[in-house]
């Protein structure tokens, strides 16, 4: 199946306009994902900033995210200082979603051994979103309900669409991210997060087959981590031919980046 999987992204690769945005696209993958925001919606946010300014000088538009506007270095750096558990984990450091991310994408890779080296870069980047909107623990997330999700799904779309990945992932890659997803959350749950292994397994489910020997759960300072997730990336970025061409900079319409 991994095979197959692989396939899929190679041919939405080659078939994606340049880092079109998904909902611009009369494809499953862009129909398929959170509409556009309406017309007064828009409206209704235009007295309040609805953009993020970037360490990279990038402006990124909250509701209408493009991919040309999303940088590498920006997520690694957000990423890094976004804490796990809010906050509430064993240690001198925060436990961050960088931290998590790698911890993922080590553990789908020791359940699959021969996954795809594109499909290992999905599994990094599967909670690159959280380096603009911050990680809502699970409780507050069904609180808020349907906007939070909707904000978070235009944003992972244009992070794939940034990094020749398909807006939207093959089901049976999204089955496999959230169960090392779910395997990380219950090692993080009882080495950090102060869970019990009765309370992790209820709602994360006891991991089978793997044991947390070998995997990194030591909170490192945000600058370590920042690096040590920008290596992962370009490595598997060069090892799939992913590579992105360093973008301009667009100026804006009063003159400033």
């Amino acid at each position: 199946p991994w095979i197959l999987l692989s396939r899929h992204l190679g041919r939405a690769k080659r078939a994606r306009a340049a880092v079109t945005p998904a909902w611009h696209r009369d494809d499953d993958a862009g129909t398929a994902m959170s509409p556009r925001p309406t017309a007064r919606q828009r409206a209704d946010t235009r007295s309040a900033r609805a953009w993020q300014r970037m360490l990279s000088g990038r402006r990124l538009d909250l509701l209408d995210p493009a991919p040309l506007d999303i940088e590498i270095a920006d997520i690694a750096h957000g990423l890094a200082r976004v804490a796990r558990w809010n906050g509430q984990t064993k240690g001198a450091h925060i436990f961050s979603v960088a931290q998590h991310t790698l911890l993922v994408e080590a553990m789908a890779r020791r359940r699959h051994p021969r996954l795809d080296r594109s499909l290992r870069l999905a599994i990094l980047l599967h909670d690159a979103a959280e380096y603009v909107i911050g990680d809502m623990i699970s409780p507050f997330k069904a609180v808020v309900g349907g906007g939070y999700k909707a904000v978070e799904l235009r944003l992972q779309a244009a992070i794939h669409l940034r990094f020749s990945l398909p807006a939207q992932l093959p089901a049976a890659l999204q089955k496999a991210i959230k169960r090392a997803d779910q395997i990380a959350a219950w090692f993080e749950a009882r080495e950090l997060a102060g869970f019990g292994d009765a309370e992790a397994a209820k709602y994360f489910g006891r991991p089978r087959g793997i044991t947390g020997e070998g995997f990194d759960l030591e909170p490192k300072p945000a600058k370590a981590v920042e690096s040590q997730f920008l290596s992962r990336f370009h490595a598997l970025e060069a090892a799939c031919g992913t590579k992105q061409a360093a973008l301009p900079l667009p100026v804006n319409a009063q003159g400033g980046r």
